[in-house]
């Protein structure tokens, strides 16, 4: 997501140019494009606007008036844009003035009072006397709109000299009353006109306002007006100087959540309308639990005093609760520091009391008030806006996180400031010259504001930690890890060298001693440890306290005491001391042994271990011990950890410990075991020897040749192997995650469906599972126990089939599902028709009705079977037993008797007749409960009276008058076949009927009148309403669809949606509460910059492939596609196209299958759509029931219309808990500049009317100085909602915004007594009406720019306060929800209600996800695979048992009052919080917080699709995790976890990465080793030994390298978690795919993604968001885009492994010929290709011959371009190469000597090969110096070729071209005697290329890393043409095998048949051959 945009970046400006360009016309005059600094005329020009086309003389007035008031706002014009606005108004006036002064009748004030008194009449007082007055948005309108139009008239009149009419006069009274009582809301109408709107009609809302509007006794400020109604919160505005809309905010946030508590907690006995204290109370203890916790640890008196008078306690805890909501609420970016809000709750708090208490001042002998008070925005101006500015300043000094992190303070320091009592210092009122306000000098030296803050302080530096850019903060956060690996290491390397080798050999005595030397090895770590510890923390040391700096004073003393006083006992405890313990003998005397002493050493030593194992073993003393605040026992535990606000009392409960140290110890085991007997033992043997072995040749000039023991041979053969050994817990770590997560998985009944034949066989249950899962449990019911039986085994009762009523609630969730399927296009007509259940009850079928597509087919089987008895027993029985075993296909005959009965008895009305046919009835009744029907009846004549059925159905369908004849001749038909053939017996009432016996007794003919017609009284056709069409329609389909529904739903998506979730009922999950006692919660989705809604234009634009996004989405969805069409009728996409009103919906389709903002807004508001089903399904009597909730819905308008029906009051609870918040940091700037975004954002306002949108406005106010003519910025946060009238249906996602708009426009046509049509209204118009539909509910406004760190999380952080509830999800831009999920949103949210682990309750609820990018390519899949076994297994595994699972970014869901208490749900300091969410998580768990994970839900998630999109994806998590290694959170966890928590916490967070480093470092550490060994000559001298030749361990360490290498760690939980969901058959086959689509190769180039940005974030910083788009991949990336992006990540590393091998293969003589050879270095020559080639791989039409010619010409155009100022990357190679070093400019002395020592690897080539040419025979150290000559003088002739360009190039061409020439003869000259004389060979020449180029490269990456002493001397120019040419070789080397495979047509087809699907891979294929026919078209046509 591309939200990151810090505060350096300017937006755009509002007006454009263009368009002030000549007429201007009337688009500048829409009040949208009104610069910002003129934003108070905006309502004027509206109005006018509006007005224009009744009375255009009005609208000139206003914008006349809108002139002079615009010139009066800034009559100098400096605002931007400000004189272009006034511009194009006057010359509109001026044209405006001729026209309509010509139409005046009367005078300019005549005309504007009998229109204001024209628009009152017409308008308002119409609209206050029509029926649907509650809509509260119209009216609201027309007041604002009446308030302008006096405005103008008062000034019109003035300039006239007219006075106003009194009876204007009193309507503007009137009008002013109600626009101040009408103003915009946001769900609580709170005025006195809105009392019997539904929701307020809740009492528990009624009882929350009471209470808060309870001022009795509150002392109101001198001169303060009160109003009626005014409460609690007006109260602490006047007294402390809120904001207004703040005041208003809050307001309704408090009532609801008051509201929301107090309706959870039952009726009470008394029934007083009161609000419930235990609700107050439960709201109160959330939001103060931190602020008395920080008063505890700070050992301060909370502020928080309670009365002695009951009567007042409510009162009181109301104001202290308001009060704090309202600080936080304007707190603005102070939100991040949750520590300082409590310092400033506590002062103001304690000032409340004190004006409450009448407390008197010693100071000024007056009463207490407020300090900052009384004045408007006081809190704003005093409080929060010195300590922004210090934020603010602090976050400039970052230069946007460029500068080191201890040369500023971020959010953190500032915060941890308040965790000392020093905090208290600054005073209250805070002291301007306190040490927080202090810079450094030389930012105090620029600050603007020096009288403010005064620069003789100190600066304080950073606070209790220093992120200061070092691997050492892997072994620092995480000692204890590290120190047990070494000294297991130790221990295993003792006991495989002395002894047997066997472990029982620890028992032996002297390897006992030896092993016990691993605690003076412990000392040394911890002394390590304890200087690392000062090193890193020195620059905090001016804010740290006294106690700490004597804590790591005496921690290095007594670590180093330890490494003195542990070897010299140890040296003392042998007899016969080996050599290390014969050394300290001899320096401090040779005293007598004592073995016990040292152990009583090694006792002591260990005993604060010993302790802190014991409180292990206890976690519960442990958690009383660390949260305690006695002085003794923190002076006990301040040696084992220094005392901190956070981090303290978070270990789980015992049950949790005992799980998780399960999982470790086993794994721990294993991981040893392996360690020791496949890499270390079998190690040591072959090391022995080769330390025995004398080697006195050498093959190059050796520096060491007396050095013992072989100690190189023998560091390149462990260096590999004890790299593995620290990395391989990841691989352990990943087989036993899997292991457990697959159990656990399986534990929790996943993919038990996984089919649809599975849910076919458990459908009967599914009932009953919604019964128990999904409906609430009644009072009088039971609900049922978990437990382990629970577990392994839920079952549902199942639904028998003469149980009518129980499924009425089933039916409205499942169609409810199915019909959001439809509308996704997921499913056709005739799927949809097959999987409903019928929406209405029929009384008169007492059976359950199943979904047709389980009863398809089994009529017309069960007729066909019929027929085929004629009285064979066996055949009866089969029939029998059928329909014993297909309990469906008994339901579909029950179904069709009992509906066939049902039809005929209502279709007959005459007494005869319906004597027969009840007759018939009976009988066959009698005979199937006689079990005789087959038997007694010739069922051989089924077939007719079927067929006659099914045409009578067909009539009753038609439902054709004229078909009654018909009708009646079918029915006598059908008695002929019943009662002729199939029933033997006579019927004896069809015998005396008019049609039997009577017939003929009379001789002569009978009247026609007097004849009895049988069957001539007739009900047809039948009534024409929704419950019989619904009951024939299913008829038919039972009667008629003859092939099985086996495959529906056919869509592999609905499928996969309709399995999980009946799937997930059968899970465990807590029981639904009603919709009224559920937790209520918001949804909050920050929105930067992405697609809102795709354009037409985006979508049809065909990219150089001819390939749309449109044909792409045909492609990828065909299915879909086609379910599309059919729902808009249409045929074909032509027909489509040709019908303009639906292109709206083509629109929406695409973007439902993007990653855009309609679809994240459409999914999220499923949750509404559900929770008013829930409501109506809770709150519905039994008739309600009955008519079904379809009914209800179809006549929502209706019930709206009174707010006291059941459908009003579902929508009013609804309100009550949900709100969907999209933050929309940017909307206020893309309203201003008219771009397509905000009308997309506008009409999912319009589409989804409870959708909210927040954005920051930014407006310029000019200077109140007049002598300046400056703008000065003001920010507001604002929160904005559609005015939607109540008459339009916003249901309809596509037309609601035009017919609103519409609707308006006709509106105010009719008012203004014209008519206008209701369609066809001019574009114009409505765009001019569009602000109309926007009403701002609050504008707050801000200290300063909102955007200071990370702009994810700052967007989320001004938002925040327009959420609501108790809980909080977070929501990305690109995820999707499923109305299905959202049915269980209350389920989850009672998890917070649980204690999961006994001890806390949840505060952050984790979910799964689905990734729904997975179809899109090969790399998506891959990519939606690995996510997938991420958010389910891999986080199933963290959450339980581990205990470590934090917040990912993920669609978790937050305990809201818990984390707005706590800093938010992100953090967002500039660079360290790159990855803001998982901040959030450890924040939550430092502060005694718990998360877990839930898999019964989940949403849609996008991800990226392209491999650059990846690769920029995984560069900034890596990045992320760069900083994560960095900061204090990692660091805190590390320390204040216990062991076992703190080994999963580092390999699920930066260890991942850091052994990622460490699968590469091992291939270099592998091949310099061997480089060393072939070079020196040592590999040949040893070529015979075992060790060299077949080194089984280096073997091994190498394959667990291989392993991590291709992905193994990704593949594993991918497989098992497939195989978990989908069966085992499915995922070996989706292995076997991934294998052949190349996955290996995308997971071995993801690998050096990872370590590259990894290894860099860490050494050097750079760390930034990389926004990935969220675009579709059907382009081609160019090659230098491709060269770009990988050149430093892959491309070199690459090319040095490659020459690595090549000199190893050339010089290497060990393994030639051996399988160890090929299958080691073929791992690494995989890895090298990979890194080379698997972007153009991976890259769409990657082997295009065309496009590789267009790519050769854009390279060799993007490398030769020079660079500069204003030159962007993309077009220079300068400039890119400029910004590929920008980071060592940041690096800062360790990194660049880190750099430098990296670069001298490459100098090692030239050493050794210079020393293999044919023609050195010495080896002279002489000989490497020459070689240096040789380098020196290339590159002298390279500079003097360059500077002879310069100079005679131009000039003197001939005499430079000579001297070039003869530079060229000279070079061959010296070649061909270099030949000729010491025989120089081909191969020496190569050998010198190998030798050269490695080191010119280390020069260029040392002149880079000293650039400016390199710019100082002079010689940057030739560096750059150096670097030039060596970009120019590494671009051939990648072009040519790219562009010699693309010279075959097959490989390009290839790659597209493996990049994407079938069916797009064709189409891609056409549309390329379509492609080039149009453009040998086009250019036929040019010529």
């Amino acid at each position: 997501m591309a939200y990151r945009r810090g505060p350096e970046q300017q937006p755009p400006r509002r007006i454009i140019r263009t368009q002030t360009a000549g007429n201007l016309g009337e688009a500048m005059m829409d009040s949208e494009v009104v610069p910002s600094s003129l934003v108070e005329i905006a309502p004027i020009l509206r109005v006018a606007n509006e007005v224009e086309s009744s009375n255009p003389r009005v609208a000139y007035l206003c914008r006349f008036y809108a002139f002079e008031k615009a010139h009066r706002l800034d009559p100098t014009s400096s605002g931007r844009g400000v004189r272009q606005f006034k511009t194009a108004l006057l010359q509109r006036l001026e044209r405006d003035n001729e026209v309509t002064l010509a139409g005046r009748a009367k005078s300019d004030a005549r005309e504007m009072q009998s229109f204001y008194q024209h628009y009152y009449r017409k308008y308002i007082q119409a609209l206050q006397q029509a029926a649907d007055k509650a809509d509260r948005a119209q009216l609201t309108k027309a007041y604002q709109t009446a308030a302008v139009l006096f405005e103008v008239l008062k000034a019109v009149n003035l300039t006239e000299s007219v006075e106003v009419a009194d009876e204007i006069l009193q309507a503007h009274t009137k009008v002013k009353e109600k626009t101040e009582i009408y103003v915009p809301y946001n769900i609580l109408p709170l005025d006195p006109d809105s009392a019997n709107q539904a929701i307020m009609r809740f009492s528990e809302i009624q009882v929350s306002v009471a209470a808060l509007r309870n001022t009795r006794g509150l002392p109101w400020p001198k001169g303060y007006k009160k109003k009626v109604d005014q409460d609690i919160l007006d109260w602490l505005q006047a007294m402390f100087g809120f904001q207004k809309d703040n005041v208003s905010n809050q307001r309704e946030h408090l009532i609801l959540l008051l509201a929301n508590g107090h309706i959870r907690q039952g009726p009470k006995l008394d029934q007083q309308p009161k609000l419930d204290d235990r609700a107050l109370t439960d709201v109160m203890k959330k939001l103060f639990k931190n602020y008395k916790k920080w008063c505890r640890y700070l050992g301060r008196k909370s502020s928080l005093w309670l009365p002695t008078i009951q009567q007042d306690v409510q009162q009181r805890k109301l104001l202290y609760m308001g009060l704090y909501l309202l600080i936080w609420g304007e707190a603005a970016n102070l939100r991040f520091m949750p520590e300082c809000l409590c310092y400033i709750y506590h002062h103001m708090a304690f000032e409340l009391y004190g004006s409450l208490s009448g407390s008197v001042s010693p100071m000024t002998g007056e009463n207490v008030k407020p300090t900052y008070g009384g004045e408007e925005e006081a809190f704003l101006k005093k409080v929060v806006t010195p300590i922004y500015e210090t934020i603010a300043k602090e976050a400039e000094r970052s230069k946007s996180g460029k500068s080191k992190h201890s040369q500023w303070r971020n959010y953190d320091d500032l915060n941890e400031y308040f965790w000392s009592a020093d905090c208290f210092r600054l005073g209250w009122p805070m002291r301007a010259d306190a040490d927080f306000f202090h810079l450094p000098p030389k930012q105090s030296n620029y600050s603007n504001d020096e009288e403010k803050k005064p620069t003789t302080g100190r600066w304080m530096g950073k606070i209790n930690f220093v992120e200061i850019r070092s691997f050492w903060h892997v072994f620092r956060s995480f000692y204890r890890m590290w120190s047990f690996y070494i000294l297991s290491l130790q221990a295993m390397i003792i006991m495989s060298w002395n002894g047997s080798g066997e472990l029982s050999s620890i028992f032996d005595g002297d390897v006992f001693k030896k092993v016990m030397s691993i605690f003076i090895t412990a000392a040394i770590l911890k002394l390590a440890q304890a200087i690392l510890d000062v090193i890193l923390g020195w620059k905090a040391r001016k804010s740290m306290p006294f106690y700490v700096k004597l804590r790591y004073l005496l921690k290095v003393v007594s670590a180093a005491a330890w490494v003195i006083i542990l070897p010299v006992t140890y040296a003392y405890s042998w007899k016969n001391p080996p050599g290390f313990a014969q050394t300290i003998r001899k320096w401090f005397g040779n005293s007598p042994s004592s073995s016990s002493l040292f152990i009583l050493f090694v006792f002591i030593y260990l005993s604060p271990n010993i302790l802190s194992a014991l409180l292990f073993l206890f976690p519960f003393i442990r958690r009383f011990l660390e949260k305690s605040n006695n002085k003794i026992v923190v002076l006990m535990m301040w040696w084992s950890q220094p005392r901190l606000y956070v981090g303290r009392a978070m270990h789980e409960s015992t049950l949790s410990l005992f799980k998780y140290t399960m999982f470790w110890v086993l794994l721990i085991m294993a991981k040893l075991a392996f360690s020791y007997y496949v890499e270390i033992k079998p190690l040591v043997v072959p090391t022995r020897a080769i330390m025995d072995v004398r080697i006195t040749t050498y093959h190059w000039h050796e520096f060491f040749p007396q050095a013992k023991k072989n100690v190189g041979v023998v560091a390149a053969l462990w260096a590999p192997i004890v790299i593995v050994y620290f990395m391989d817990t990841q691989i352990w770590y990943a087989i036993f995650s899997t292991i457990f997560g697959g159990l656990y998985g399986a534990f929790r009944r996943l993919g038990e469906i996984r089919t649809l034949e599975l849910l076919r066989s458990r459908f009967r249950s599914l009932p009953g599972a919604f019964y128990g899962c999904l409906i609430p449990v009644e009072k009088n019911e039971k609900s049922k126990k978990g437990g382990l039986l629970a577990t392994l085994s839920r079952k549902f009762d199942e639904i028998p089939s003469n149980k009518g009523n129980q499924p009425t609630k089933f039916a409205p969730l499942w169609n409810k599902i199915i019909t959001s399927f439809r509308d996704e296009d997921l499913i056709n007509n005739r799927e949809m028709s097959l999987l409903l259940v019928p929406y209405w009850d029929d009384p008169d079928l007492d059976l359950t009705q199943w979904p047709p597509f389980l009863l398809a087919s089994k009529i017309p089987i069960a007729v066909d079977m019929a027929k085929d008895i004629n009285g064979k027993e066996s055949k009866v029985n089969e029939l029998k037993k059928r329909l014993q075993q297909d309990h469906y296909m008994q339901s579909a005959v029950h179904e069709c008797y009992a509906s066939f009965k049902n039809i005929i008895n209502f279709l007959v009305q005459g007494e005869r007749e319906k004597l027969v046919i009840n007759d018939i009835f009976n009988k066959v009744d009698d005979l199937i409960s006689n079990e005789k029907l087959m038997s007694e009846l010739n069922m051989g004549a089924l077939p007719d009276l079927y067929e006659l059925f099914v045409k009578l159905i067909e009539y009753l369908l038609n439902h054709n008058k004229e078909d009654k004849d018909k009708v009646v001749i079918l029915l006598l038909d059908m008695l002929e076949v019943v009662t002729k053939d199939i029933m033997d017996d006579p019927i004896p009432s069809l015998l005396d009927s008019t049609h039997g016996g009577s017939y003929g007794k009379h001789e002569g003919m009978t009247p026609l009148d007097q004849q009895h017609q049988f069957f001539g009284e007739l009900n047809f056709p039948v009534p024409d309403t929704e419950a019989w069409k619904e009951k024939i329609r299913r008829l038919n389909l039972l009667l008629t669809v003859k092939e099985s529904a086996m495959d529906v739903p056919s869509n592999i998506d609905a499928k996969r949606r309709i399995s999980f979730f009946s799937n997930s009922l059968f899970m465990e999950m807590p029981p639904a509460p009603r919709v009224q006692n559920m937790l209520s919660f918001s949804v909050l989705t920050p929105y930067y910059q992405e697609d809102v809604l795709f354009s037409l234009k985006a979508l049809e634009e065909p990219n150089e492939d001819a390939v749309s996004i449109i044909f792409y989405l045909q492609k990828i969805f065909p299915d879909e596609w086609k379910n599309f069409l059919e729902r808009v009728d249409c045929t074909s996409e032509e027909e489509l196209r040709r019908q303009e009103d639906l292109e709206e919906e083509l629109r929406l389709w695409a973007s439902y299958r993007g990653q855009t903002l309609t679809r994240t807004v459409r999914g999220m508001m499923y949750y509404r759509k559900a929770l008013e089903l829930q409501a109506f399904l809770d709150m519905a009597k039994e008739e309600d029931l009955k008519k079904g909730y379809k009914a209800a819905e179809s006549n929502s308008e209706e019930h709206s219309k009174s707010e006291r029906s059941l459908w009003s009051q579902c929508l009013a609870l609804v309100d009550m808990k949900f709100t969907f918040v999209v933050s929309c940091q940017q909307y206020s700037i893309d309203k201003r500049a008219g771009h397509d975004r905000a009308k997309d954002i506008l009409k999912l306002m319009m589409t989804y009317p409870s959708l909210r949108v927040a954005y920051i406005d930014e407006v310029e106010k000019t200077s109140k100085d007049k002598s300046k003519k400056t703008e000065e910025k003001v920010y507001y946060s604002a929160l904005a909602k559609a005015a939607l009238p109540k008459s339009i249906d916003s249901s309809d996602p596509v037309q609601n915004l035009d017919q609103a708009a519409e609707e308006h426009i006709r509106i105010r046509w009719l008012l203004m007594g014209q008519v206008k049509p209701y369609t066809h209204y001019c574009i114009e118009e409505a765009n001019q009406c569009l602000d109309f539909l926007l009403q701002d509910i609050y504008r707050i406004k801000l200290p300063g720019p909102a955007i200071l760190g990370e702009g994810k999380p700052e967007n989320q952080n001004h938002a925040i306060i327009f959420t609501r509830g108790e809980c909080l999800q977070t929501i990305d831009m690109n995820q999707d929800n499923y109305m299905e999920e959202a049915f269980k949103m209350r389920n989850l949210l009672e998890e917070f209600l649980k204690k999961h682990d006994g001890i806390r309750n949840p505060t952050i609820l984790g979910l799964r996800e689905h990734i729904f990018t997975g179809s899109v390519s090969s790399l998506a899949w891959f990519m939606s695979n690995q996510e997938n076994s991420f958010v389910t297994i891999g986080q199933r595994l963290l959450a339980n048992p581990l205990r470590v699972r934090f917040h990912y970014g993920h669609p978790d869901v937050f305990d809201r009052l818990f984390h707005l208490t706590r800093g938010g749900v992100s953090k967002a300091s500039r660079v360290i919080n790159l990855s803001e969410d998982i901040f959030a998580g450890i924040n939550s768990t430092l502060r005694e917080g718990s998360v877990t994970h839930h898999e019964y839900i989940q949403v849609g998630k996008g991800r990226d699709v392209g491999l650059n999109q990846i690769s920029m994806f995984e560069a900034k998590i890596a990045n992320g995790n760069g900083e994560q290694t960095l900061s204090r959170d990692i660091y805190r966890l590390g320390h204040r976890f216990d062991f076992f928590r703190m080994m999963s916490c580092y390999f699920t967070t930066v260890g991942f990465y850091f052994s990622t480093l460490l699968t590469v470092l091992t291939v270099y550490v592998f091949l310099y080793g061997r480089l060393y060994l072939v070079l020196s000559g040592l590999e040949k001298e040893m070529s015979s030994h075992p060790a060299i030749r077949d080194n089984k361990s280096l073997q091994v360490a190498l394959a667990s390298q291989s392993f991590v290498q291709i992905g193994f760690l990704m593949a594993l939980p991918m497989i098992v978690e497939i195989g978990l969901e989908k069966g085992f058959r499915k995922a070996l086959t989706d292995f076997i795919i991934m294998q052949l689509q190349l996955a290996p190769v995308f997971f071995t180039f993801s690998l050096g993604t990872k370590t590259h940005y990894y290894g860099r974030t860490l050494l050097h910083g750079g760390a930034e968001y990389r926004g990935t788009g969220r675009g579709f991949v059907v382009f081609h990336a160019r090659f230098a885009e491709n060269y770009r992006l990988y050149s430093r990540s892959h491309f070199v590393k690459g090319m040095e492994l490659m020459i690595l091998l090549l000199v190893y293969h050339i010089f290497g003589t060990s393994y030639k010929g051996t399988v160890a050879y090929v299958l080691i270095t073929m791992s690494i020559w995989i890895m090298v290709g990979t890194w080379l080639f698997a972007p153009f791989l991976f890259n769409p039409s990657g082997f295009e011959w065309q496009k590789i010619v267009d790519d050769w010409t854009d390279w060799n155009k993007w490398i030769s371009n020079r660079g500069g100022i204003g030159v962007s990357p993309e077009k220079s190679w300068e400039s890119w190469w400029a910004k590929e070093q920008e980071h060592l400019r940041y690096s800062g002395k360790r990194g660049i000597i880190a750099e430098i020592l990296l670069a001298l690897r490459f100098f090692i080539y030239q050493y050794g090969l210079v020393y293999h040419l044919n023609i050195t025979k010495s080896k002279s150290f002489l000989v490497y110096g020459v070689s240096w000559l040789v380098i020196f003088g290339i590159l002298f002739v390279m500079k003097a070729v360059s500077v002879g360009r310069r100079r005679f190039s131009a000039n003197f061409q001939l005499v430079f071209r000579l001297i070039k020439g003869l530079i060229f003869l000279t070079f061959f000259s010296i070649l061909i005697i270099l030949i000729v004389v010491p025989h120089m060979t081909f191969g020496d020449i190569l050998v010198c290329f190998l030798a050269i180029l490695p080191t010119g490269w280390g020069l260029l990456l040392i002149a880079q890393a000293c650039k400016p002493l390199v710019v100082k001397a002079g010689i940057w120019k030739s560096v750059r043409t150096l670097a030039r040419s060596y970009e120019l070789v590494m671009g051939l080397i990648l072009f040519i095998p790219v562009a010699f495979l693309a010279w075959f047509p097959f490989v390009s087809e290839f790659q597209t048949r493996m990049l994407f699907n079938q069916a797009f891979s064709r189409g891609l294929q056409i549309s390329r051959i379509l492609g080039g026919q149009r453009k040998d078209s086009s250019s036929n046509h040019k010529e």
